[in-house]
C-alpha cells in the first residue's frame, strides 16, 4: 500500500514539475526502506531561514549546476521560477555572470562556488553571509549546498544520468555550462 502511495506521489511531482523521476522507481523496486532513507535529505534540503530566497536558490542552482547540465539543474530552476526569483538573476546564475546577479545572489553563488571547490575565499563570504543575514542563514546555505549535491549524485550513481542541455528560464533556452566542483 505504502509504494502505491509513493509511486502516486512521484507520478504526480513528475507531471507538476516535467521531471524524470525513474531513479525513484528504480529504487523503490529495490526497497521501499531504501526511498524512505532517501527521502529524509527532503527537510534539509527546503531549509531556508533568514536567507534570501535569491541568495537561497543562486546557492541551490550552483550546486545543481556543479553535479549535473541536465534535467536536475532544470528543477532547480523551475523551483526558483515558482518561489518568486527573479528570471534575470535565474539566468545569471545559470551563465555564471555574478556581476548581472543582485547583490544576495552574487554573495550566495560565491558562497557556493568556494564551499563546492574547498576555496579559502569561502570564509570571507561566510562572514559576509553572517555580517549580513546571521548564522542560521549560513547553516541554511550550508544545507541547499550539501543537499542539492544529493539528488543528482544519487541519480547518476544508480544510471540514470542525462546529457547536458539548454535550460530554460523564463521560457527562453539558455546554454547551461557544467560547473566543475
Amino acid at each position: 500500500m505504502l509504494k502505491w502511495l509513493i509511486r502516486r506521489r512521484v507520478a504526480a511531482f513528475e507531471r507538476d514539475y516535467g521531471y524524470d523521476s525513474s531513479y525513484i522507481y528504480d529504487m523503490l523496486d529495490v526497497s521501499l526502506r531504501a526511498v524512505l532513507a532517501f527521502n529524509r535529505i527532503m527537510p534539509m534540503s527546503r531549509y531556508r531561514y533568514d536567507v534570501p530566497k535569491e541568495a537561497w536558490y543562486a546557492a541551490k542552482i550552483a550546486t545543481a549546476q556543479s553535479e549535473d547540465c541536465g534535467p536536475c539543474t532544470q528543477l532547480t530552476v523551475t523551483m526558483a521560477e515558482r518561489a518568486g526569483v527573479d528570471p534575470n538573476v535565474i539566468r545569471a546564475v545559470v551563465n555564471r555572470e555574478p556581476g548581472a546577479m543582485s547583490a544576495d545572489a552574487a554573495l550566495g553563488f560565491r558562497f557556493a562556488m568556494a564551499t563546492l571547490a574547498h576555496d579559502m575565499a569561502a570564509d570571507e563570504y561566510r562572514e559576509e553571509i553572517e555580517r549580513r543575514w546571521g548564522k542560521h542563514a549560513l547553516v541554511s546555505l550550508a544545507f541547499v549546498i550539501a543537499s542539492a549535491r544529493v539528488f543528482p549524485t544519487v541519480k547518476y550513481a544508480l544510471g540514470h544520468g542525462k546529457a547536458c542541455q539548454r535550460i530554460v528560464v523564463a521560457g527562453a533556452a539558455t546554454p547551461a555550462p557544467r560547473l566543475a566542483a
